[in-house]
Parts: C-alpha cells; structure tokens; sequence
C-alpha cells in the first residue's frame, strides 16, 4: 500500500528534479522534513533499507536543486542511501513495491530510471565509474558534471583510493561527495565549517588559487612553498590533507543537514575545475529517533510500526548465519589460534558475539575484501587458523587473492560463505548465483553445502580441520529446524549419503535426485511423488565420483539440483564425471539459468524459477517425456 500524498503538500509539487527546481529555496528545509517523513512510513509500510536515507535527505535535495540531473551525473555509490534520490526521481508513487517482486529495484539501477547514472549495489566504485564519465563529459564538450556520492565507511576500499589517485593525475573535472556519518558535528564546529566551506568554494578564493598558480608556475620553488604553505592553512581547521595529497581540492566538513547551506556550498563547487572532495557530515537514521541511537539495527528493517521504540522481534528456527556464530565461538574456546575475519559485516555474518567475547581475535577488513582475503593468508603462513565470513557476491571481489594467495600455497583457511544462493529482496547484485562456479575449478579446495542447519556445522568443523583451503556455502535465512549437535565432529571428506532409495527396478525411468546444499527438502518430497531415490551430495569438491557411478549402474536418469548457476556448477561437474567414465545416462541438472535474477523473496524467486517441490517435479517430468 502507498503512502497517501495528500499528507506531504509540498513533497506533492517535487516528484521530478525539474519540478523541485521551481520552488523557491525558502521552502526546502519543509520539503526535507516532508521527505524524511514519507520515506520513514513508506519503508515501514515495505520494508528495506532505511537509517542511510533519512540521513542523506538534504543532500540528495540540494543535489537535484543545484544539478540538472539527469544530464548531469549523479553516482550513489552502493545505493543503501538512495531511497530520496528514487522518491524525488518521478518514483515516489512505486516505493512501496521496493525490492519486490515486480517493484522497484532495490539499489540505483540504468534500466530503471534516466535518473540512475550507474547500477550499483557493491562499495566503492562509484569514484571509478564518475571518473569515466568524466572523461565522457570532458571529451563531449557540452558542460555535463559528475558527481560521485560515497560514505566514509566505502571510501576506505582500495578501489576508492585507486580511483582518486588517477583522478588526480587526470585532473578532470569532477566532485566526489564524502558522506560521512560516523560522528556528530556541533553548532559551532558546524558553523565554522560551512562559512569556511563558502570561503573556500567562493569567487575571490577560486581566483586567487588559480591565478597563483599560473603566476608561480615557472619558479618551482615558490609554488611548491606556496602550496604547503596553503595545505598548512587549511589543514589547521579541515582534515583535507590526505585528499590534496591525491590531486583533489578539499573543501569542508559541512553540515549534512543544513539544506541551503549545502546549496550555497555546491553552487560554489559546480563550475570549479579540476577534481574536487566535498566533505558532508551526516547523522545516519536523522530525524526518527530509534533510527538515530541504532543506526545499524535500523539500516535494513522488516516492515515495522514507526510509534514503537523498536523493531519486530525475529521468530523461528535459527538462521545459518547464527550456525556459524555459535559454532566459531565454541571452535575459539576450544583453540585461540582460530582467528575471524570479515569485510565489514560483522552483524550479517552473525559474528557479534563472537566480536564481543574473543575481541582479539576478531578482525574487521572493513569493506576491502581483497585485504581480507589476503590477511587471512598471512596469518595462516605463520600458524594461525583464520576463518574468513564472506558474503557469496563479496566474494567475486577477492577473487583473485583466493587464488594466488591461498589456494596455490596451499593454505589453511576456512571460507565461511553466507548467502549462497536466491538472497531475496536484494536482488540482482547481491545473489550468491556463481560461487561452486568459480570455486569449482581452483585446485587444492574443498568444498561443502549443507543440508540442514546440523549439516553445517559438521562441515564447518571438518573444513576448519582440513589443512588446505575449504569452503562452507549456505544460504540466507533459516533451515528446516534439524537438531544441532553441539559437538566439534567432523565428517568423512568427499562422502555423500543416500537420504531416500527408490523401490522402482531399472529400466522404467528410475530416477536419481543428486541434491547439494538446501534445496534436499523439495527433493525429498518430490522423491515421494516419483519414488525417486535421493542423494545428499554434501561435497562439491571433491565429488563423491563412486556413488555416483554406483548410482548411474542401477538408474535411468539422474537428476541435479542445485542453487547455484548451472553452467560450471555441480551439475556440470557430475555430467564431466560420467563422460569421463563412458557412462551414458541422461543428466538433466536443474539450478539457477544464464540471467540475473531480480529481487522478489526467496520463496517467489525459487518458485519463478522452478526450484520449488512442484517446479522441481515438472521439469523432470518434462524431461522423461523427451525420452525417444
């Protein structure tokens, strides 16, 4: 259901930035205050992400107000605080169908909207992407500007910084926005800031600059003092030293909040030429109290009611994520070389706790999964035992240290996968689709997908034993509730176990269910219907090669299953075996198929895309009737 606009008069007259354009400046700390308040009860109505929008919303304004967007480019990095921006961009009627089915996409998307400069959804590449339109613009010559927005938390990536060290040497014209909501700013320090901030951005500032510097140009000596001696002047009052240092004009820190005060600043800004930082302070969760004291809590929410102090409680079976923070707890208690690791998402991982109990041998890489992959490899070379928490799609991004830096030495480091699979309402870019995929062809690994929430366990315990690389991948959310045995027990490596057998006899469209990961519930139930015989496969690699030779001897098809791309996944793997072996069967493999698959909830996506009981059944009984 969508909010009622009658209630926000002025937000009414501003559904397009050409539209918030004409109303007169007097009237946009209301328009905030409208905006913050229909984006607070339309995500409470939908659910998504809601802490990081209401602090950006008199920046996204002052943004549309001082831009002409869309021919000017404006690039949310991640897009968790992009909620305004979609409000304001002539969606405001269609937020209530955010990462639905159907509804709007949950992050900036191309295909959505002339508005979204560029598609995100992962950190820090929003400085990369604008410096590429920035040379677009440069080359096309017809005053397009380039804005990149990115939080303090993003802009510590390495990407980021590889991004402004060649802007700077570049020298285009661009403006990066640091989004910075980690601290509070005072009236006066405010204050202080946004006058310096007009100083600094202002006619007389920009002239005497640029007019010393083609002046001392030819005496390098002078213009080098000149430089440091304004470096030293700005940097008693603003922290902007380390992004002069990059090739970047530093201006700020600025209120985040103050409406106008950002328009004066950023009309300042708009024709300075070269790459420029804007430093904006933030209050993440602003103007909704609860939001405001747990900006985490409130940075993704469930649908809610705004008049209570707190959010709904979370009921049922216990989730994968808390598997594994249980589990690593025990397995520190048990050896202090175990050391955590996770790229910033110490909440998601479920790795609070253990944050809380073993604070030393807990490390947060921030969001910079390459590092944390790597880190991970230099304390397994002196003995330690790290475990690495990764989200599936995170992954992708250290891709090539898991690779070089520790599946060719060979070491002793656990992937803790999370979110391998359908993730839901995230959608396209945060869907853990390719990972048994890219995984699969590494040597040395190991690699696991449990059945149940027991299952898991097991296999973490028996990766972490292992001395060699090996990953752990499971799924977003709960399990079917199976009983967790609170021992540290490992299993058989490269062993799979028969969960159903058939009572058909051979040669009668017999049929065989190889299930990796979470999917072996629908398996089973499809297995009564067919009387199908099922395999809980539990190991990718290495492949249980003879249970499914023996399995292929008594049997007329086999069938995959698997949350994960078909192509290069367990299937395709299972297919190579039997052809290596000269075994004909038919293969069907059933998983997830060569397209991105956009947001909905995991149920609808599973049933979209045929992974339910039913789907699962219909496509094998599609592929018997192929039979000549």
């Amino acid at each position: 259901m969508s909010v009622n606009i009658s209630q926000y008069p002025l937000l009414a007259l501003a559904n397009t930035p050409e539209e918030l354009r004409q109303l007169p400046s007097a009237n946009l700390p209301q328009l905030c205050d409208q905006l913050r308040e229909y984006l607070l009860n339309s995500v409470s109505q939908s659910s998504g992400h809601l802490a990081s929008g209401l602090g950006t919303v008199e920046l996204t304004v002052a943004l549309h107000f001082v831009y002409n967007t869309p021919f000017d480019r404006v690039i949310w990095d991640v897009g968790h605080q992009a909620y305004p921006h979609k409000i304001l961009t002539n969606r405001r009627d269609k937020m209530h169908t955010i990462r639905q089915k159907g509804g709007l996409h949950p992050f900036p998307n191309r295909n959505e909207s002339e508005y979204d400069a560029f598609t995100v959804g992962h950190s820090g590449t929003s400085i990369s992407a604008a410096l590429g339109m920035a040379i677009a613009a440069d080359k096309e010559k017809k005053d397009r500007k380039v804005v990149a927005v990115i939080g303090d938390g993003a802009i510590t990536g390495g990407m980021a910084f590889e991004a402004m060290n060649h802007a700077g040497s570049l020298d285009k014209d661009m403006l990066i926005i640091l989004n910075d909501n980690e601290m509070s700013i005072s009236e006066n320090v405010g204050a202080l800031n946004n006058h310096l901030a007009k100083l600094l951005t202002g006619t007389l500032y920009t002239s005497i600059r640029e007019g010393g510097k083609k002046l001392l140009s030819g005496v390098p000596t002078i213009k080098e003092l000149a430089r440091r001696s304004e470096e030293h002047l700005k940097g008693m009052v603003v922290p902007g030293t380390l992004f002069e240092e990059f090739g970047f004009n530093y201006i700020g820190p600025i209120d985040g909040h103050d409406v106008n005060g950002i328009i004066d600043t950023l009309t300042n800004m708009r024709n300075l030429k070269g790459p420029q930082i804007l430093h904006v302070m933030t209050k993440k969760g602003k103007g909704y109290h609860p939001a405001e004291q747990d900006p985490i809590g409130y940075h993704g929410v469930p649908k809610f009611d705004p008049q209570t102090t707190s959010l709904p409680s979370k009921k049922g079976a216990a989730t994968f994520s808390e598997i594994f923070g249980h589990w690593l707890c025990d397995t520190a208690a048990a050896d202090q070389d175990l050391m955590a690791i996770t790229p910033a998402m110490r909440e998601g991982s479920g790795m609070v706790e253990f944050s809380q109990r073993y604070p030393k041998q807990y490390f947060d890489a921030a969001i910079a999964e390459q590092h944390a992959v790597t880190l991970g490899a230099g304390m397994a070379c002196d003995g330690l035992k790290p475990v690495i928490a990764i989200y599936s799609t995170f992954l992708q991004r250290g891709y090539d240290q898991l690779i070089h830096d520790i599946a060719i030495p060979n070491l002793d480091v656990l992937f803790a996968i999370d979110r391998g699979g359908l993730v839901g309402a995230d959608g396209e870019t945060h869907q853990g689709a390719f990972d048994l995929s890219f995984l699969n062809c590494i040597p040395h690994m190991v690699i696991m997908a449990p059945s149940d929430e027991n299952e898991c366990r097991l296999m973490l315990t028996t990766g972490y034993q292992y001395q060699g690389p090996a990953a752990v991948r499971y799924p977003r959310g709960s399990g079917c509730g199976a009983t967790v045995d609170g021992a540290l027990t490992t299993i058989t490596i490269g062993k799979a176990q028969v969960k159903y057998q058939s009572a058909q006899k051979h040669g009668s469209d017999k049929v065989a269910i190889l299930s990796f990961g979470t999917l072996l519930p629908q398996a089973l139930e499809v297995a009564k219907q067919l009387d199908a015989t099922v395999v809980d496969m539990r190991f990718i690699k290495p492949l249980d090669k003879q249970m499914i030779s023996d399995i292929a001897t008594n049997h007329d098809i086999i069938v995959t299953l698997e949350e994960n791309a078909i192509i290069g996944g367990a299937g395709s793997t299972v297919s190579q075996h039997l052809m290596t072996k000269r075994i004909m069967i038919p293969v069907l493999s059933i998983g997830l198929p060569d397209s991105f698959i956009r947001q909905g909830t995991q149920q609808e996506q599973q049933q979209e895309l045929g992974l339910d009981s039913a789907g699962i059944l219909n496509k094998i009984n599609d592929f018997i009737k192929l039979a000549p």
